[in-house]
């Protein structure tokens, strides 16, 4: 799966995660750390599988969870038309 921001969106780093900025609609989104590292692997072209790996050995949490939480994190980036996937 590849993952791209969209043209009209930029991304910060902060202390505490990552703030996305879509500036067609001048509104924020606030990612939190784990999200974060799951973005920052997906927009470097990491897939999936090995992201959910990740999350599951920094955050020790089930393959379950893990996948849950990339999935959502994607549905609702891409709902919001922050990425492309």
């Amino acid at each position: 799966m590849s993952m791209t921001l969209g043209k009209h969106v930029s991304a910060s780093d902060v202390e505490d995660g990552m703030v996305l900025l879509d500036e067609r609609k001048g509104r924020y989104f606030k990612v939190n750390p784990s999200g974060a590292l799951i973005l920052h692997a997906l927009l470097d072209g990491s897939e999936p599988a090995d992201v959910i790996k990740m999350i599951m050995e920094r955050y020790e949490v089930s393959q379950e969870r893990a996948a849950a939480d990339v999935d959502a994190l994607t549905a609702e980036l891409s709902g919001n038309g922050l990425v492309t996937v």
